[in-house]
Parts: C-alpha cells; sequence; structure tokens
C-alpha cells in the first residue's frame, strides 16, 4: 500500500510540473541556422525558391526518397507547392507564401500525419563579398500543452537536418 501512495505522489507531481510548468513555457518558437555559400544569391535563391531543386536538397528527401511528391503552381512564386506522402516523413505540404527575389522567401508548412501542425520556414539571402550568407529559419505558434514542451526541444532535434540540409544546399550551389 505504502509504495502505491509512493508511485500516485510521484504520478501527480510530475502531471502537476507538466501543466504548471507548460503554462511558463513560450507560446511560440523560432530557430534557425545559417551557412555562407560561395555562389550568388540568385544561384542560392532559386535552389531554394524552386521546388524540383529544393528535392535535390533537403534532408527529408535524402531520408526517404520513395515519399510520393507532388510539386505543383508556378516555379518561384506564391502558390507553388511540395506535397509528400511517406511512410517515414507522413504526410504534409510546403507552400510558398512570400518570394523577394534573392533576399526572403517564407512557406507555409502543413504537416497531417502522424500529427497535425504548422509552422513558417523562412529563407534569408545575402549577399556578401565571401558569397551569400543564407539563413534556414522555422517558426510556429504552441497550440496546447504538448506543443509547449515539444517547441523547447525543437531546437535540439532540428539542428541535424537543418544543417545537413544547408550542407547540401551548399554542395549544389556551389558547383
Amino acid at each position: 500500500m505504502k509504495a502505491l501512495r509512493i508511485i500516485g505522489g510521484i504520478l501527480l507531481i510530475l502531471l502537476a510540473i507538466f501543466f504548471i510548468g507548460g503554462t511558463l513555457l513560450p507560446k511560440t518558437y523560432t530557430i534557425h541556422r545559417s551557412t555562407l555559400i560561395n555562389a550568388t544569391d540568385s544561384v542560392v535563391y532559386m535552389n531554394v525558391a524552386d521546388l524540383n531543386n529544393f528535392l535535390k536538397w533537403n534532408p527529408w528527401t535524402k531520408m526517404e526518397p520513395s515519399a510520393k511528391v507532388t510539386i505543383s503552381g508556378t516555379t518561384a512564386q506564391p502558390g507553388h507547392l511540395w506535397e509528400w506522402l511517406g511512410k517515414e516523413t507522413g504526410q504534409g505540404q510546403m507552400e510558398l507564401i512570400t518570394a523577394k527575389p534573392y533576399s526572403l522567401l517564407e512557406f507555409e508548412l502543413k504537416f497531417f500525419e502522424p500529427f497535425e501542425s504548422s509552422a513558417i520556414s523562412f529563407f534569408n539571402f545575402e549577399q556578401t563579398n565571401e558569397g551569400t550568407k543564407v539563413t534556414w529559419g522555422l517558426q510556429g505558434e504552441a497550440k496546447n500543452m504538448g506543443d509547449r514542451w515539444m517547441g523547447l526541444f525543437m531546437d535540439m532535434m532540428m539542428d541535424k537536418d537543418f544543417n545537413n540540409g544547408l550542407q547540401s544546399l551548399k554542395e549544389l550551389s556551389e558547383k
């Protein structure tokens, strides 16, 4: 009986931490990574803005090359859309919503499976004397307590994918 009380007390404390702690966590998250690419801003920009080129370097296509992919809309224009369905990558879509040539791209990112969520993925391009500085970021809103806790670890979870993706973008752009 004493063991059940101890286990119950521990569970109660964990639930309190989850809910009370969750209310103190930020309602939004933003992560970003940058790299310098020895190529013009126009080349780097089009390797992101043209979703057919995006497929060549993004880490999720490399993770599951057999995923079903559909690309539609006008290249590098708002409405350009990438939809995917895969066993590893789930189901989702990424739609270009803002295109400022050679400086900014924003995509609305929606996930349908294995869970529903949305975020804004952005790319900033800055021409320098050494090449083009690219910053790839992701920002979203935590809609519930689970999202708030996930947002706390989002930076760590996406670090490898963003760094690998930027390295592949660099290799593609510098060819």
